[in-house]
C-alpha cells in the first residue's frame, strides 16, 4: 500500500482542520452516485457541445471543488461500488466484475470478512441510509442492512428493464429494508422521493449522518419521464432521438438531485452537510453518452470508459471554484470521508488514499509523485470468455489491456490524453516495466475468493 505524505506546505493547513474536526465539526454527507455518466453528460464540462443541461449537478462543482483527473476503479458498475465501500481495489474486495442475479453470469462475491464505509462511520456516531440502487449481493450476507446501513430504501439489482416495472429478468429487486417492495413510479423520481424522505429523518436527531444516494439513472434502458423527455424535444429540437431521450433522464435526475439540496437547506444543515457528486464509470456511447475526447466508453479500459465526472462542495470548508488535477479514484473517497469524521486512518489497510489536503488548500493542483492507480474488469460471454481486462496508470503512463485476447498497449498520457499512439515498440522498457508492476497487482488479487462458497 502506497503511503501519502503531504505537502510540506500544506501541513499547518491540515493540523488546522483536524483540530477544528475534533470539536465536533463534523459533516454531515451525502455521496450521490450516478449510474453510466459520460464525462461530459453534465453541463459544467459540456453543455456547449451537447446540449445537456444539469444546473443542480453543476453546482456542487462550482460551489466546491472539481477533480479534473477523477477515475471510476472499474469500468463497470459493480467493481467500483464495492471500491467505494472498501478503500480497496475491486478484485482486492472480491468484485472484479459485475455481480448478476445469474450464478453463471455473475463475477465477483463481496469480502464477508472487510468492513463497509457504512458499518466504519456508525461505529464514530453516524447514523447510515442509503437510498436507491446496491448492487453489491442478492442476498445474506451482502445485503446493505447487513453491512453497516441502519436504514435501506432501494434497488438489489444490477439494472432495471423497464423505470417503471423495476422488474429485472422477472423477479423483483425492490425492497425497503430486508422487505421486498411493489413501488409505482418512475424508479428516479422515487429515488429522489425517498431520499427527501430520508433527509427529513435524518435530521431529527443531533447524530450526524452518511446518505449514500446511487441513481440507477442514466444507464439503460434510456426512459426519461414523458414531460421531460417533451422538454427536452420542444427546447432543443436539432437533438437526434436517441440523445435526447438520454439527455431527459440525465435532466431528470439531476432535477431530483436539486430538490435533495434545496431540502438540506431547508432543513438548515447547509453548512454542515458535505455533498460529493460522481459517476460508477463512463458514459456508453451507443446509447448517445458523450465522455468528451476521451477514448474509449463503458465497459473500456480506455480513458473514456473510466474518467468520471467528481465534485464536493461543503460551504465554508471547500473553497467554492476548486479545482484540481490530483489524479485520484472512487476507493480514495473511503479514507477521505472516514478522516473526516473522525476516524483513525492508521487502524485501517486502505489502497485508496485520504483526498482531505485537496478538498481544502487551493494550492494542491499537483499530482502525487509515483501515484499508480489500477483498473479491473472481468466478464464473461465470447468477448472475455471469464477472463480480465486491465490498465495501470503510473505518473504520466498508462498500460492498457482492453481485451483479453490482444496485446497490451502503452501510452502517455501528459503528451497523448486521448490515447491515439501506441508507443509499445519506442518505449519496450517502459512497457516490460507496466507489465511486470501489473502482474504483482493480478497476483495480490488472485488471494482474493471472488466467488460465494454456498
Amino acid at each position: 500500500m502506497m503511503i501519502y505524505r503531504f505537502p510540506w506546505k500544506l501541513m499547518v493547513a491540515y493540523v488546522a482542520m483536524t483540530c477544528s474536526l475534533m470539536a465536533d465539526d463534523r459533516p454531515n454527507i451525502i455521496f450521490i452516485m450516478a449510474d453510466d455518466l459520460g464525462r461530459h453528460d453534465i453541463s459544467f464540462y459540456g453543455k456547449h457541445l451537447n446540449g445537456v443541461e444539469t444546473p443542480n449537478i453543476d453546482s456542487i462543482f462550482r460551489q466546491g471543488v472539481s477533480f479534473t483527473n477523477f477515475y471510476a476503479n472499474s469500468p463497470v458498475c459493480s467493481p467500483t461500488r464495492a471500491a467505494l465501500m472498501t478503500g480497496l481495489y475491486p478484485d482486492m474486495a472480491g468484485v472484479p466484475g459485475v455481480l448478476r442475479q445469474n450464478a453463471k453470469e455473475s463475477w465477483g462475491y463481496l469480502r464477508p470478512d472487510v468492513s463497509l464505509l457504512p458499518a466504519e462511520l456508525k461505529k464514530l456516531g453516524y447514523q447510515t441510509s442509503m437510498i436507491g440502487k446496491w448492487h453489491l449481493g442478492y442476498d445474506t450476507p451482502n445485503l446493505p442492512n447487513h453491512r453497516g446501513f441502519e436504514r435501506f430504501h432501494g434497488f438489489l439489482g444490477d439494472m432495471m428493464d423497464d423505470y417503471l416495472t423495476h422488474l429485472r429478468g422477472g423477479k423483483n429487486w425492490m425492497r425497503h429494508n430486508l422487505q421486498e417492495i411493489q413501488p409505482k413510479g418512475h424508479a428516479t423520481d422515487l429515488f429522489t422521493s425517498w431520499a427527501l424522505d430520508e433527509v427529513e429523518y435524518l435530521t431529527k436527531s443531533d447524530k450526524p449522518f452518511f446518505l449514500y444516494l446511487a441513481y440507477n439513472a442514466p444507464h439503460d434502458p434510456i426512459e426519461p419521464g414523458e414531460q421531460w423527455l417533451e422538454s427536452v424535444r420542444k427546447n432543443r429540437p436539432e437533438l437526434s432521438q436517441k440523445r435526447a431521450s438520454l439527455v431527459a433522464l440525465i435532466e431528470q435526475m439531476d432535477n431530483g438531485i436539486g430538490q435533495v439540496i434545496e431540502s438540506v437547506k431547508r432543513s438548515g444543515i447547509n453548512k454542515k452537510t458535505l455533498i460529493v457528486f460522481t459517476s460508477d464509470n463512463g458514459g456508453q456511447i451507443s446509447h448517445s453518452a458523450d465522455n468528451g475526447p476521451w477514448r474509449g466508453t463503458k465497459g473500456q479500459t480506455f480513458e473514456g470508459g473510466l474518467r468520471v465526472v467528481c465534485g464536493a462542495q461543503w460551504p465554508d470548508h471547500i473553497p467554492s471554484g476548486l479545482q484540481t488535477q490530483l489524479p485520484a479514484a472512487t476507493f480514495d473517497w473511503f479514507p477521505t470521508l472516514l478522516q473526516l469524521c473522525g476516524g483513525d486512518l492508521t487502524k485501517h489497510s486502505f489502497q485508496g488514499q485520504s483526498l482531505v489536503p485537496s478538498l481544502f488548500h487551493p494550492s494542491n493542483i499537483g499530482s502525487l509523485p509515483n501515484r499508480e492507480l489500477y483498473f479491473v474488469r472481468r466478464e464473461g460471454g465470447p468477448l472475455y470468455a471469464g477472463k480480465t481486462i486491465e490498465a495501470i496508470r503510473a505518473g504520466e503512463w498508462k498500460l492498457v489491456l482492453n481485451t483479453p485476447f490482444e496485446n497490451a498497449h502503452l501510452f502517455n498520457l501528459d503528451n497523448d490524453p486521448f490515447e491515439t499512439k501506441d508507443l509499445s515498440n519506442s518505449h519496450a522498457v517502459k512497457k516490460r516495466e507496466l507489465i511486470d508492476r501489473l502482474q504483482l497487482h493480478i497476483q495480490r488479487g488472485g488471494q482474493i475468493p471472488w466467488q460465494s462458497s454456498k
